[in-house]
């Protein structure tokens, strides 16, 4: 039963990044923009993190300047591809690996300090409850804001005249400035949100899942993410699934080598991305769930003048 509860809440805390990266890839998305660039956000989100808190600034301080720092690279994304209308998937690309250099250099004077780790909620005589208690009641504050915030979205996207706009914006953004909306203005805000729920995402590994600084230590993660919109079909709730399986890969591989199996290590850490390989491959198969759930203006530049 220890076991079984550890490998849980373990899979829990490994999909929270996961979670926060890729609810904001999924408002761009439906928005009509791809922003390839969630691992180089995700990374500029951690160094940043780790910085304001290594200077002695408390962990919320920190959370909220790497998500200042993800919405302002995500900024430089807009740009580029919304405003001098690049190729949105080279503007990611790039951003991706302009991300990388960029917290690596940042990060060059931080060597392998560690940080205090954001600390578990003990909630009073809920987190003492057999079994209950550690799976629903001992986790940092951020896993349970990723979750609350996959309600929160979704009554956004799907209860909201906003979520409307939005989403009419990525079917046909040439109907939506038609009737009076301004669709790049639009399309900004959402790769903003994007680009700061994808530093919030890197500030959580740099603060809680793996509290010190180790350049490129998102490891994929932001990739992940972006399988996980697709494989989502571009709806919240999914994407928690979706999450809590690659992060349940993520940590039984960790246990399989703690266990000894005699399989390679190499083999085991490539797991979570077979995985993300494997479903990528199941779905793009799948005609009928793509062409009922994609965003038909998905990368495509828009100019109000066409």
């Amino acid at each position: 039963m220890d076991l079984t509860i550890a490998i849980i809440t373990g899979t829990l805390i490994g999909a929270t990044p996961l979670i926060f990266a890729a609810l904001g890839e999924l408002v761009v998305e439906r928005s009509g923009v791809l922003n390839l660039g969630i691992e180089g956000m995700m990374l500029i989100g951690a160094v940043t993190a780790f910085g304001f808190a290594f200077a002695g600034y408390p962990p919320i301080v920190a959370a909220l300047v790497a998500m200042l720092a993800g919405a302002t690279a995500a900024l430089l994304f807009g740009v580029l591809a919304l405003t001098l209308m690049a190729n949105q998937y080279a503007a990611g690309l790039a951003l991706t690996l302009f991300g990388a250099g960029l917290s690596t250099f940042l990060g060059h004077g931080f060597g392998a300090a560690p940080l205090t780790a954001i600390t578990e909620v003990s909630i009073p005589f809920l987190s003492s409850i057999p079994i209950v208690g550690p799976l629903l009641f001992r986790y940092d504050p951020m896993v349970y804001i990723a979750i609350a915030l996959i309600p929160i979205i979704w009554f956004a996207l799907y209860r909201t005249k906003m979520g409307l706009v939005i989403r009419v914006i990525g079917e046909s953004p040439q109907s939506a400035h038609a009737i009076g909306y301004n669709v790049i203005l639009v399309r900004y805000l959402a790769t903003l949100f994007g680009g700061a729920m994808a530093g919030l995402g890197g500030a959580y590994l740099a603060l809680a899942y793996t509290p010190l600084w180790v350049p490129n230590m998102t490891a994929g993660k932001g990739w992940i993410a972006l399988a996980l919109v697709i494989f989502s079909g571009w709806r919240p709730f999914r994407v928690m699934l979706g999450a809590w399986l690659f992060g349940g890969v993520t940590i039984l591989q960790l246990h399989a080598q703690g266990f000894g199996i005699d399989v390679p290590s190499q083999l085991l850490s490539a797991l979570p991305y077979v995985a993300t390989i494997f479903v990528l491959v199941v779905i793009s198969r799948n005609r009928i769930f793509l062409l009922k759930n994609f965003p038909m203006s998905l990368g495509k530049p828009f100019h109000p003048g066409n």
